[in-house]
């Protein structure tokens, strides 16, 4: 992301959206708040001068016509340079001068996601993501039959590969108008500060299928991504025309890059054993404060009856 400064102070009505949680890639910090105006839908401009930033378009990782046959340079040329430019092009225009000015692109989707109560950033913000990693969810020569501790959580959590393979593809295809299908590790332990977790369990630590409709993703629930098919018509009408099932299976079996989910998984894994050492030292810290407590209330008792008996 490109940040410029600028000087001209402007001013407009506030906006307000909910402290964001902890998240994937970075996410962190102290919450935000900010104020919103159902009569503007606008975030509030920034008194004084103000920090310009510019979200820039990622390209894919690999040349336009580099997913050949299985995915037309034409489609990219349609679904990247014009669909993923409108939404960086559309966020900016949103965002300029705002308090959502200078944050990260995660954390604008947490903040705008409110809870399932969607702020007018959300959608830009949600699809820009989605399309960076949709994008380098594929590779020339992708496809085939992950390894090493993705295979194994995959056979662990579905069964078998052909059945995660299954369901994967039911989720594609039965997801009601546009939208996303994912693969993503669960390890919140139920608890999603900013939404309704869609798959409450007890089972965590775990691979779960989820879908999502239109620009949502699975960080608004606190789980890690690591693989998503976009199943907007745009995505592959022009290759397929109306029919979706063809492109999800050669998605499965042609495109997916396993390097990037499993490398995608470790980092999941280790963003959930790091947060688990953090509640561990936050609980060991909170016992500590109490038996400090209870000396001191003990200490006093006694003081006080010594005192007493004098």
């Amino acid at each position: 992301m490109a940040v410029a400064f600028a000087s001209s102070p402007t001013s407009s009505p506030t906006c307000t959206v909910l402290p964001r949680q902890a998240g994937l890639l970075g996410i962190s910090g102290s919450p935000r708040t900010l104020q919103w105006t159902k009569k503007e839908r606008r975030c509030r401009r920034k008194a004084g001068p103000t920090i310009t930033a510019k979200l820039d378009l990622k390209p894919p990782p690999y040349p336009l016509n580099a997913l050949e046959p299985h995915m037309s340079q034409e489609t990219l040329e349609y679904h990247w340079g014009k669909h993923h430019r409108a939404y960086v092009e559309n966020l900016n225009k949103q965002i300029v001068g705002t308090e959502l000015d200078g944050m990260s692109l995660e954390d604008i989707i947490i903040i705008s996601y409110n809870k399932g109560d969607i702020l007018p950033t959300f959608n830009n913000a949600g699809q820009i993501w989605n399309h960076e990693f949709f994008w380098e969810s594929m590779q020339p020569g992708g496809g085939g039959k992950p390894d090493g501790d993705l295979l194994e959580l995959i056979e662990r959590d579905f069964g078998s590969f052909e059945k995660f393979v299954e369901e994967f593809k039911s989720a594609a295809a039965t997801q009601f108008g546009s939208g996303w299908a994912w693969l993503a590790y669960k390890a919140n332990r139920l608890e999603v500060g900013n939404a309704v977790n869609p798959r409450p369990s007890n089972d965590d630590k775990r691979l779960v299928i989820v879908k999502s409709p239109n620009a949502v993703n699975p960080l608004a629930w606190d789980y890690s991504p690591l693989l998503a098919i976009d199943v907007w018509e745009h995505a592959y009408y022009l290759d397929f025309q109306n029919h979706r099932p063809d492109y999800i299976l050669l998605f499965i079996e042609k495109l997916v890059s396993w390097e990037a989910v499993s490398s995608r998984l470790e980092i999941a894994k280790a963003r959930d054993a790091e947060r688990e050492g953090e509640e561990e030292r936050k609980k060991r810290a909170e016992e500590e404060k109490m038996a400090d407590s209870k000396g001191v209330e003990m200490y006093l008792d006694n003081d006080t009856d010594n005192s007493e008996v004098e």
